[in-house]
């Protein structure tokens, strides 16, 4: 009975936005953001509409203008049986680095592996590293804890601009 009462506590708690926070609550911080990068590619792997992606850039932009690092993980297509190419996030983190004028990298993994860990460990404030597809994981669509808390060990905020939010 209790946990009800505290699962519905929490409920009611009002959304905040990253305006809310304090420019010290970001600075030098690394930011883990949910986007809705799901954008539809040709057979050649172009991106043929960057709608998803430019509705995610004013997010982006406010993390990094106020000292971010930022971490930018999505899906992308129903990947079945584990890494595609014709599913990576590299064409979405070109695509981001063109529209937002910077050099923007794709992480192989999107889980803590060293290579990942090491890609963030070299961001400075303002740069941006997408993290590879979550969709490479069954455990994305399952709320797999352990790949949850492994996305989660690389940053120490969270934000969810996906989905509507």
């Amino acid at each position: 009975r209790a946990a009800a009462g505290a699962t519905a506590s929490v409920a009611l708690r009002a959304k905040r936005s990253v305006e809310d926070l304090a420019d010290s609550d970001l600075k030098g911080k690394t930011v883990l953001i949910r986007c809705d990068l799901n954008v539809p590619l040709n057979a050649d792997l172009q991106i043929t509409d960057d709608t998803r992606i430019t509705a995610s850039l004013p997010t982006i932009k406010y993390l990094c203008e106020k000292g971010a690092k930022v971490l930018a993980c999505s899906h992308l297509g129903r990947p079945k049986q584990g890494p595609e190419e014709k599913f990576s996030l590299r064409p979405v983190a070109k695509r981001m680095g063109e529209l937002m004028g910077k050099d923007i990298k794709c992480a192989p993994d999107c889980k803590a592996t060293d290579e990942v860990k090491n890609m963030v460990a070299e961001l400075k404030p303002g740069d941006i590293l997408v993290l590879e597809n979550t969709r490479f994981y069954k455990g994305e669509t399952k709320n797999d804890p352990e790949l949850a808390e492994s996305m989660a060990s690389l940053a120490d905020l969270y934000v969810n601009d996906a989905f509507g939010t």
